[in-house]
């Protein structure tokens, strides 16, 4: 059984109507929903047309122009090298698993830290992840950066690697006047992209 998504209606004017609510709402207000892990899908109230993932890239590009961007220069730009790419629809997949790895490790570093301090008459009642982020967020923005940074260069280098071979394995056939085909003696190579005549 599917959770029925919460449908956000954006108006000419830019403006964001949640129907869900009956009221308009901000970019922040559907970023919080988002945390929330409240499932969303925004449509063009004019065209009925589903542009959910341009109104999610339009936060991304808001956080990423805040002072703690999460992708750094090169991330940027080899994410950019893989559109167009025959690997493309295979990036994609790789970021959204190491993404959901990360993401439970983030669950059980919570877990962990309300384990931790849970007894404590001190700490009750108080959210501590977010006091615990206070103090350690720098660290974890920079382990998640490195993550990211690793799993994306471990992938280019994958890429790399599956290019070459392909590269020796078609080298090592006999297509006629292509790569791979040795002229016979006092015999040229015929031009590039004509078949050698018979």
């Amino acid at each position: 059984m599917t959770t029925e998504k919460r449908v956000i209606k954006k108006y000419p004017n830019r403006r964001l109507y949640d129907t869900a609510t009956s009221s308009y709402i901000t970019l922040e207000d559907v970023k919080q929903l988002v945390l929330d892990h409240i499932d969303i899908q925004v449509t063009d109230a004019k065209t009925q047309e589903d542009i959910t993932r341009s109104v999610l890239l339009q936060i991304i590009l808001e956080e990423e122009s805040s002072g703690a961007p999460l992708f750094t220069y090169d991330v940027l730009t080899r994410l950019i090298r893989f559109y167009g790419n025959a690997m493309q629809g295979l990036m994609g997949g790789y970021l959204e698993k190491n993404l959901e790895l990360f993401s439970q490790m983030q669950n059980k570093l919570q877990d962990q830290t309300r384990q931790m301090m849970g007894d404590n008459p001190l700490t009750q009642g108080s959210n501590l992840w977010a006091e615990y982020m206070k103090f350690q967020g720098p660290a974890v923005q920079n382990m998640m950066t490195n993550y990211l940074e690793q799993s994306t260069n471990m992938f280019v280098e994958m890429q790399s690697q599956m290019q070459e071979r392909t590269k020796q394995i078609f080298t090592g056939f006999p297509f006629a006047g292509y790569a791979g085909e040795t002229p016979a003696a006092g015999e040229s190579a015929p031009p590039a992209g004509k078949p050698a005549k018979k």
